[in-house]
């Protein structure tokens, strides 16, 4: 008999490019995992309707309805994960520091991706300060999310080249490449150890 698929709740702030990759790889009939909501913190963001269209649910909690109160915007995330008796959270363009306590709720059950081959290049425009330091590769990383930000345990990466002449775009964009191999690969080796 099958193993029942986990149940993965993918948070957006944005257009949820790696959101649709995971969707199309749950899509498959042995995966281990659905895609069971997409959750957004801005009712604008561009990946609802992509999910939507999909047939995906979605639910949106606004962080500026809590001000500067993050953990009650994340008891509020959290309500929404409950009544949708979510098993595992992928973080896929997130862009909320999440306190110790959300944290706490989701550890060894809650994966980020990561525009830079960790433990490099934590933070933002990692694509620039890549090119700034003249390094030779670059890449994707798959992690864990602990309180400490982009620092948890890693479950998979991906190199990319840096060539002659790239720019942060045409960097980000061959990372976008390999982070959209990677996190459906990293979501399927999590759920089926869970």
């Amino acid at each position: 008999m099958a193993m029942p698929k986990k149940r993965v709740a993918v948070l957006i702030s944005g257009r949820g490019s790696n959101m649709a990759s995971l969707i199309a790889a749950a899509k498959n009939d042995g995966y281990p995992a659905e895609i069971a909501l997409v959750l957004s913190n801005r009712p604008d963001a561009a990946g609802l309707a992509r999910a939507q269209s999909q047939g995906i649910t979605t639910a949106v909690v606004d962080h500026t309805r809590y001000g500067k109160d993050r953990e009650a915007f994340e008891r509020a995330l959290q309500d929404v994960l409950t009544a949708h008796c979510i098993d595992l959270v992928c973080l896929a363009g997130f862009m909320r520091l999440l306190t110790p306590w959300f944290v706490g709720q989701w550890q060894g059950r809650m994966l980020n991706i990561h525009p830079a081959l960790l433990p490099e290049f934590k933070g933002l425009h990692t694509h620039e300060r890549a090119l700034a330091a003249g390094v030779k590769t670059h890449g994707a990383t798959v992690h864990f999310v602990s309180s400490e930000m982009d620092s948890g345990p890693i479950v998979a990466q991906a190199e990319v080249p840096v060539l002659p002449g790239d720019t942060p775009e045409t960097l980000a964009a061959r990372v976008l490449e390999a982070e959209h191999r990677i996190y459906p690969q990293a979501l399927r080796q999590v759920a089926e150890t869970i």
